[in-house]
């Protein structure tokens, strides 16, 4: 559990046998306990699979599970929550009285990463992974439309035009990237064409890798919807109803080509909402070098999230759901909701469980809810003050701030990007309204 190097997740919650809610409860106890003095461990992430008629109910067999896992979220940042009920995400061979259910339950990658449906066989995650992923910049295509356009229509056909261009100069990348990985062999990976990747315990040593590859995915990501929109039309999705049904249509356009390359190339492409941690920033500053700076648009250090609602935008929770969930049915490679949490959670786990009945109502695949949790590292005291630089307690200046990035934690915030901590400042928090 205090491994902070590997880059692991794990996913539960769904398991009903005795022996696998005592395992459950364990981790689930060990978390909140926290690792060396009572710390936050970073890495594996936890996710939680909240399921109805196992564990999201009161009736459901693993609802106290569930209560638990409530509770230590709101302490420890973990787990997530992964919404099994979702539409895209059930499996018509799911049944609640199969004792390997599992093998046929999505399970994602901490940040967002969403292996399941498969050309090549059933719907499942087990022994699949994503290859590769890249990001278009919309932003700049929307910029460059405007350039070129003398009115919003015309804008709007001309942003269109560049996106299918660059859409497809993308697909094809990912097409050549992936013919050079078949070409290892199985030898080269002894570990995972053992047992690990799917039917990679079919392979001879020299046998080329491709015929199993071809079971993961390709991934094209978007970042910058929000100042995309505001680009094409002045204002974003979560302040326009016009703006957000031109999102839509953007991402659904999106998600239409990457079903046209899967059919086109013959491979598991599918559309990603991107984390960008790195790339909100790195896209930001050439677009304003070449377009200078433009109110919502380029006049901040970081472009917002994927599909998300700028991060300086005040609504209610309620509000945020509404406008993001349409496009987690679109985004198949991944996708996060959020809530920013005012206060101490660890006195509020009803917070996270409302979080989670808007992931239900709303229909999202995967959420989490940001709060801060300082502790100082002399006497160990802990509170929800993202600004403590004295401890209360001992008065102690070492100070450890951990918050939410993306879909994981990064120690302290001190180790953010520049513009990462840049949009960290920039949060409001959510009314549950």
């Amino acid at each position: 559990m205090g491994n902070q190097v590997v880059f692991s997740s794990i996913n539960y919650g769904t398991d009903t046998t005795p022996e696998g809610r005592c395992i459950i409860r364990e981790i689930l106890l060990s978390t909140e306990q926290g690792v060396g003095n009572g710390e936050t461990a970073l890495f594996p992430i936890q996710i939680w699979k909240k399921k109805r008629g196992v564990n999201y109910l009161p009736t459901d067999p693993n609802y106290d599970l569930y209560l638990l896992a409530c509770k230590v979220s709101a302490k420890r940042f973990f787990p997530t929550f992964l919404n099994l009920d979702a539409k895209f995400n059930q499996n018509e061979k799911w049944r609640e009285d199969d004792p390997k259910r599992y093998n046929y339950e999505l399970a994602t990658m901490g940040c967002r990463t969403r292996v399941y449906e498969n050309r090549f066989g059933e719907k499942s995650c087990i022994g699949r992974g994503n290859l590769s992923f890249s990001t278009v910049n919309i932003v700049k295509l929307a910029l460059e439309a405007k350039n070129n356009s003398q009115s919003t229509e015309d804008t709007i056909t001309e942003f269109f035009k560049l996106l299918d261009k660059y859409l497809d100069i993308t697909a094809e990348q990912l097409y050549d990237r992936f013919k050079f990985q078949g070409t290892a062999t199985a030898k080269q990976f002894p570990l995972l064409m053992s047992s690990l990747w799917k039917d990679g315990d079919t392979l001879k040593p020299d046998d080329y890798v491709k015929e199993v590859l071809k079971h993961g995915t390709l991934s094209i990501g978007f970042i910058g919807l929000a100042e995309c929109l505001k680009a094409l039309l002045g204002v974003h999705h979560g302040e326009s109803e016009e703006a957000q049904e031109l999102g839509i249509k953007i991402v659904k356009h999106m998600r239409d080509k990457c079903d046209e390359y899967s059919d086109k190339y013959d491979l598991n492409y599918s559309l990603l909402a991107t984390p960008a941690e790195g790339l909100s920033g790195k896209f930001v500053k050439k677009d304003r070098e070449k377009f200078g700076i433009i109110e919502g648009v380029t006049d901040k250090d970081y472009y917002t999230n994927s599909n998300h609602i700028p991060v300086y935008y005040k609504c209610t929770a309620s509000h945020k759901a509404r406008i993001e969930a349409p496009y987690h049915a679109l985004c198949n490679a991944g996708h996060i909701f959020y809530v920013e949490l005012d206060g101490d959670a660890t006195h509020n786990p009803e917070s996270i469980m409302a979080v989670v009945d808007l992931m239900d109502k709303y229909d999202m695949g995967y959420g989490a809810v940001n709060h801060a949790r300082s502790r100082c590292l002399d006497c160990g005291f802990e509170n929800a003050d993202k600004d403590l630089s004295i401890c209360p307690k001992c008065g102690g200046k070492h100070i450890d701030t951990l918050q939410r990035i993306t879909g994981y934690l990064v120690g302290t915030t001190d180790r953010w990007n520049k513009a990462k901590l840049a949009e960290l400042r920039d949060r409001v928090t959510h009314d549950y309204k």
